[in-house]
């Protein structure tokens, strides 16, 4: 995992749309040849497995429904928040692994149908609050944890993200180099 954590994130995502998910077909659909892949012949009803980016186009042309396993909506980022607000400051939730890509896709989605539908703006801007509420309190969470001047347990790194362990490494990094920089002695600087 890349200790640069805009780069952690596009490898999370990368990771997520190459995803294989369950696809249930809505018609039946002739084989379908993309670049270097194949996939269907699709037949309606029936459940299929294909990567997570085949499975968004096939959604979009409407001959297909993606079946997540955990789903994310406005009640699991609910219980997210709650739970994320209830631990000590010291302890930082267990989320699904694919937490911010899912989050991601799930506040464009519900962008697009407060565009569409008015009356889902506020589904749009509860998702939005809720998720910067709960990115602020485990970034507060990492920061402290990174600082703390003691490598941390790894049941307390297990709790990250790979996205929130390279923040971590990174910020972990710079500040017990900044410490020791700052702790040295006259004496270690002389040369």
């Amino acid at each position: 995992m890349s200790t640069d954590p805009a780069k952690a994130i596009r490898d999370a995502d990368f990771v997520f749309e190459n995803t294989v998910v369950k696809i249930v077909a809505n018609r039946n659909s002739p084989e379908i040849d993309l670049p270097g892949i194949k996939v269907g012949p699709f037949k309606e009803g029936k459940e299929y497995e294909v990567r997570y980016w085949i499975a968004t186009e096939l959604k979009k042309a409407g001959i297909a429904r993606i079946r997540m396993d955990e789903p994310l909506d406005l009640m699991m980022l609910n219980k997210i928040q709650w739970k994320e607000r209830v631990q000590a400051s010291q302890r930082v939730t267990s989320i699904p692994k694919e937490f911010y890509p899912k989050l991601r896709r799930f506040l464009e989605e519900l962008h697009e149908k407060a565009i569409k539908k008015p009356e889902k703006r506020s589904d749009s801007e509860k998702a939005k609050n809720l998720s910067a509420d709960i990115i602020r309190m485990r970034l507060k969470k990492i920061v402290s944890l990174a600082s703390s001047g003691r490598d941390q347990t790894g049941q307390i790194l297990r709790s990250l993200t790979k996205e929130e362990k390279s923040m971590y490494d990174c910020l972990h990094k710079i500040i017990s180099e900044w410490q020791n920089e700052i702790l040295k002695t006259q004496g270690e600087n002389k040369t």
